[in-house]
């Protein structure tokens, strides 16, 4: 499956927002939105832009959900279908199971400082669910379930750092956390106001559904 190889910062400036895609970076004077806000390919102070049409709305909600959470196209066309068989909502179904991957779960509990990185530590075979080693980012995480990172993972650098920098935050209610252990737990499934997310999952809805 293809996927986004290229400088993560011209997605949000592409975006016109910050997606944090560089974890701590994001949120210093280094970071590229600080120094150049403009989309990519345009000079600051360029033309005037024509208001954004309704369907330009719906495309842009959802490239920016798309490249929070790392997906490709088909995979994200697969968890919206998906989520639209499930009783309830379908935007807040579709944002409680990409806030259930295995990898955004990693991300959350501060293991890794981005998303990106949770996935190669989830590659590499340095994450265990329930104790068993699990080396796939999109494995759905159940409530209940136990994450720990591997007992010499917990020595990289990265992830050190990662876990400082979260134990300064509040953690989300959803999720438990011991770091002495190196271990997590997903206490429930996420519901929409338990998900620090600006975004519109309408729009996206309204999107796919056309």
């Amino acid at each position: 499956m293809s996927r986004y190889t290229g400088p993560v910062c011209r997605l949000c400036r592409r975006e016109g927002e910050k997606l944090f895609l560089k974890g701590k970076r994001c949120i210093t004077d280094r970071c590229a939105m600080e120094r150049r806000p403009h989309p990519p390919g345009e000079q600051p102070g360029g033309r005037r832009r024509r208001r954004p049409s309704e369907y330009a709305l719906q495309l842009r909600e959802k490239q920016k959900v798309k490249r929070i959470y790392g997906l490709a196209e088909r995979q994200f066309r697969t968890m919206f279908e998906n989520a639209a068989r499930v009783p309830g909502i379908t935007g807040e179904n579709l944002l409680a199971a990409l806030e259930s991957r295995l990898d955004n779960i990693v991300y959350r509990l501060g293991f890794a400082p981005s998303r990106k990185a949770a996935r190669q530590l989830i590659r590499h075979r340095h994450v265990r669910v329930e104790r068993r080693t699990v080396d796939v980012p999109s494995f759905s995480v159940r409530p209940g379930a136990e994450i720990s990172v591997a007992p010499h993972a917990r020595k990289f650098p990265m992830v050190i750092e990662a876990i400082e920098d979260r134990r300064s935050r509040d953690q989300l209610s959803w999720l438990g956390v011991d770091y002495e252990k190196g271990t997590g737990r997903m206490l429930e499934r996420p519901s929409r106001h338990d998900i620090p997310l600006a975004v519109e999952e309408q729009l996206i809805v309204e999107l796919y559904s056309k």
